[in-house]
């Protein structure tokens, strides 16, 4: 335990599983180190200040699933969707989307509560787009349906399709464009989904026409678009190499399909998505991705919709950023994240994760789009009484329930206040670090903080120092080198405390060894653009 370390072995069951004694003893030790772990735990975009068990703890008697869509009650009584709604509403107005939902109005939102984190969010995004931009069916396509019973019959068991013989041989095949410092979450969810990247897309259909390379060969490491680089390192997308590759598949009749990040897993890095949206306007005007006619088969119908959807990961940044921004228009803040929400004509969905900003003691988040953009559903199953419109099956309706506790008991001005404090704990990291790196006149340790962001990089130390403060560790590429980084990202359950017991450790004089400093650093080649994706973060 001392070590932050467990015995594995006395948690083992056996066929007639444990006696009381032993079974109690277990779960005292995994108390204790649990509890060890939370009170050092620096390495990851993760809340621990939990205050959930006096009010909600008699909701852990009862099963609470809110399968189906939020805004349909279905035949499951036992949901939390009441609540679940409440949480959508606050959202909804705080991304500032149009409210209150309602199932005709193509403008309004709708959202559900995730039972996975972001990632499920992303997934169901990337997925929303996908068939969006293939012409599938509609939540609102249901109004254009006859009254002829086969025909109904039809439209409840598979998608409209659009018909491909009516359009350029492309228009219905999307590429997804993200940021070499995007989420696992989003190469992931290309991979399932069959949504080509630049660089799969360029090999199968245009070799020798890479508009980012000389020689117009296409490499791997356009999996994923390079971030900014040199002194601008931030960790946000390149915006002047996305459009190009963005300009070059439009041309080609591609959909499109954009990633922003709100806060990079690694390195906390904004894209600025207004930027980014007003840049790829005039290409996608150009080419034909606005308001564009899709014809299907069905007797001639058609729809109007556009070719491209812009998705924001905001697992953090999503749910933090407002009130920062309001912080910073009652000039508490000298600065403030790009604007990023519905305020934004051309954001299709936004996703946000519960358990970073607000603190849950499972994964949980919201996602959020428009009944526009809603996709019809394969199926109606009679058997729960609801659209099945969500990605999961069964939904934890104790998120919804945790989500709006939390909500109910902190206002707004208590969300500037939590934004501001974890802001200046941030910088104060940074200094201790800094003052840290003085200790170490003939070693870099490769100190960094991307503006506004809650996270510092540094150099990775030993494997005990890891182990004990719960380090989240990246391979990075600068200046033609293979860099082994850590860092540590400051929750509002971290203290200055926290943070100065960690400088110390970095002190200690084990904190870097001989070994430590050559097993962190490789020289490596980089071909193709000047960058390279970070190791763990693409396609490997």
């Amino acid at each position: 335990m001392e070590n932050h370390y467990i015995d594995e072995t006395i948690f083992n069951l056996p066929a007639v599983g444990l006696n009381d004694e032993d079974r109690l003893s277990a779960l005292d030790v995994f108390r204790k180190y649990i509890g060890i772990k939370k009170n050092h735990f620096l390495g990851y975009q993760s809340c621990n200040k939990l205050d959930y068990v006096e009010d909600l703890k008699d909701f852990l008697e009862y099963h609470i699933n809110n399968i189906g869509d939020p805004f349909s009650p279905g035949y499951f009584a036992m949901n939390s969707k009441v609540l679940e709604k409440a949480v959508l509403d606050y959202y909804a107005t705080l991304w500032n989307a149009k409210t209150p939902h309602k199932p005709k109005d193509k403008d309004s939102y709708w959202g559900y509560v995730l039972t996975m984190g972001s990632t499920e969010g992303n997934l169901y995004g990337l997925w929303n787009a996908r068939d969006y931009l293939s012409g599938r069916k509609l939540v609102l396509d249901k109004a254009k349906e006859c009254n002829n019973k086969c025909r109904q019959k039809i439209f409840k068991t598979k998608y409209l399709e659009a018909d491909h013989k009516k359009h350029h041989p492309n228009a219905f095949n999307p590429v997804a464009f993200f940021s070499q410092d995007t989420h696992y979450s989003i190469i992931k969810a290309t991979r399932v989904l069959k949504i080509l990247t630049p660089y799969e897309a360029g090999v199968k259909k245009y070799p020798g026409e890479n508009p980012l390379s000389k020689t117009g060969e296409w490499s791997r490491d356009l999996t994923e678009v390079p971030s900014v680089e040199g002194k601008e390192g931030t960790g946000s997308i390149d915006i002047e190499k996305l459009k190009i590759l963005v300009k070059f598949f439009a041309s080609k009749n591609h959909p499109i399909i954009i990633n922003c990040n709100l806060g990079t897993t690694f390195k906390g890095a904004y894209d600025d998505v207004e930027k980014i949206g007003r840049a790829l306007m005039p290409v996608f005007e150009k080419y034909g991705l606005v308001n564009r006619k899709v014809v299907y088969d069905e007797k001639g119908d058609e729809d109007i919709r556009n070719g491209y959807w812009i998705h924001v990961d905001g697992a953090l940044g999503a749910a933090y950023l407002p009130y920062l921004e309001m912080a910073y228009k009652r000039e508490k803040l000298d600065a403030h994240g790009p604007v990023f929400d519905f305020r934004l004509p051309f954001v299709n969905s936004i996703v946000m994760s519960g358990h970073k900003w607000i603190g849950s003691p499972w994964p949980c988040g919201v996602f959020m789009t428009k009944v526009g953009y809603q996709l019809y559903p394969p199926d109606e199953p009679g058997y729960i009484g609801s659209m099945d419109t969500t990605f999961a099956g069964s939904r934890n309706g104790m998120s919804a329930i945790i989500l709006w506790n939390y909500l109910a008991k902190t206002s707004y001005e208590k969300q500037i206040e939590k934004a501001l404090n974890c802001e200046t704990l941030a910088l104060y990291a940074e200094e201790k670090l800094r003052k840290v790196q003085e200790s170490y006149p003939d070693l870099d340790l490769w100190i960094e903080r991307t503006p506004l962001s809650l996270t510092v990089r540094f150099r990775k130390p030993n494997d005990r120092i890891v182990a004990k403060h719960t380090l989240s560790c990246e391979t990075l590429i600068a200046d033609g080198e293979e860099r082994a980084h850590a860092h540590i990202f400051i929750m509002d359950s971290v203290s200055r405390e926290n943070i100065d017991e960690f400088a110390k450790d970095l002190l200690a004089p084990d904190a870097y060894t001989k070994e430590d400093i050559e097993n962190s650093l490789k020289k490596i080649n980089v071909r193709g653009y000047g960058f390279k994706s970070e190791l763990g973060r693409g396609w490997r």
